[in-house]
């Protein structure tokens, strides 16, 4: 998604260097895809940390259905 937003960002800019004729409001709208790709790709980096968190204090907690030692 972000690399399609990139793309379109891309096609959106280049005719401004060009002196073409800007292209139509779909490549604009397209070009938002780069933010939506990069919150989507932030949410998973962040679900990724918490779940990293959470390992170690599973491994530490004893087991409930463990016998008690002794």
């Amino acid at each position: 998604m972000f690399l399609v937003g990139a793309l379109a960002t891309l096609a959106t800019v280049l005719p401004l260097f060009l002196g073409t004729h800007p292209l139509p409001w779909e490549f604009y709208w397209m070009s938002m895809l780069m933010g939506a790709g990069f919150l989507i790709a932030g949410s998973g980096v962040v679900r990724s940390v918490l779940a990293q968190r959470r390992q170690p204090e599973a491994v530490a907690a004893p087991s409930p259905s463990a016998p008690p030692a002794g």
